[in-house]
């Protein structure tokens, strides 16, 4: 059989290199989160994240820091999830950020 068509019944390969740039991007990530700042590093990889993993971020974050700039980088895609924020806590700085950064939106 010849090698020249594709098989769709096979699953995709993995590009060996594209495993080793992961490998890597994870093992510093991980020596980061030990030796550094924990909380500067999730700042950093904040500014990196999908909308999910913002929102995430915005409801739950540990640190206020992250909280608040997960407020402050959501789109209006978020608006739900800003809104959320203001009804849960409408006193907090949460909710205040939220409520600001939904007013910048419309």
């Amino acid at each position: 059989m010849s090698s020249c068509c594709h098989d769709p019944t096979e699953p995709p390969r993995a590009d060996p290199r594209d495993v080793l740039r992961e490998q890597e991007h994870y093992d510093n990530l991980v020596r980061d989160l030990f030796t550094g700042n924990p909380e500067r590093i999730l700042l950093r990889l904040l500014n990196e994240s999908n909308a999910y993993l913002r929102e995430l971020a915005a409801l739950r974050a540990h640190y206020p820091s992250v909280r608040l700039q997960a407020i402050a980088l959501l789109n209006d895609k978020s608006l739900d999830t800003l809104e959320r924020i203001c009804q849960k806590e409408p006193d907090s700085a949460f909710g205040v950020a939220a409520l600001q950064r939904i007013e910048k939106l419309k």
